[in-house]
């Protein structure tokens, strides 16, 4: 069984390599959304974590906030500036995902946390993805990414939780940033009826997918 301090020591010690070697992205990045985003370069979203419970997300801020005429705020495609767009597609809007990775809301590899409205959708074999804490990039993120139905990602989230080892994270980081280096399994803007084949879409309040009740993803 891979050791959950063996773990957190690991995750602590990619958590500031990162900073120290990406710090100049981070400058960078917030300086140029702070800008573009009315002063506001992060986001943050209630996801849930280990064993259920709900946590702060934090991410780079990829749409901005305006609003039509009506008030409403605008279609994500809209809103979605160059500059996000650009930073989803290098998956650099993830990178704030580290200081929840320090609080310990977050390993680097685990299943993604996923929004709390999708907790009464799973089935009692795929709530099994909360046994551990999520992470930045997991099982599922380098076998397709968003190519794969949500039954597949949970399948392959359920699977990481019984196989976790120190070599199995391993093998998932260098995956990723081939991925991340070679830009693959990025759909932005696709559909959620394309890939959820296990009702969630349907399940959910019509007031969820309201333009006015909407965020920054």
């Amino acid at each position: 069984m891979y050791k959950i301090f063996l773990k957190r020591l690991l995750d602590l010690f990619l958590a500031f390599f990162v900073l120290i070697i990406l710090l100049p992205f981070y400058i960078i990045i917030t300086i140029v959304l702070t800008f573009l985003n009315s002063g506001k370069p992060f986001f943050t979203q209630k996801r849930v974590g280990l064993n259920n419970k709900i946590f702060k997300l934090i991410k780079f801020k990829s749409m901005n906030d305006k609003k039509g005429k009506d008030g409403v705020l605008l279609k994500d495609t809209e809103r979605l500036t160059p500059f996000g767009k650009f930073i989803r597609k290098a998956s650099l809007d993830e990178l704030p995902q580290v200081f929840n990775v320090i609080k310990g809301d977050m390993s680097f590899v685990g299943p993604r946390p996923l929004l709390i409205e999708y907790l009464p959708y799973y089935n009692d074999y795929h709530i099994q993805r909360h046994n551990v804490k999520p992470g930045i990039t997991g099982l599922a993120q380098v076998s397709g990414r968003n190519n794969l139905k949500f039954s597949e990602r949970f399948n392959l989230d359920v699977e990481y939780v019984k196989k976790q080892s120190l070599f199995l994270d391993i093998k998932i980081l260098w995956g990723t940033f081939l991925k991340v280096f070679k830009s693959s399994d990025i759909q932005l803007g696709r559909p959620m009826s394309e890939v959820d084949d296990i009702g969630i879409s349907k399940g959910l309040s019509k007031n969820y997918f309201n333009p006015e009740k909407k965020n920054d993803k």
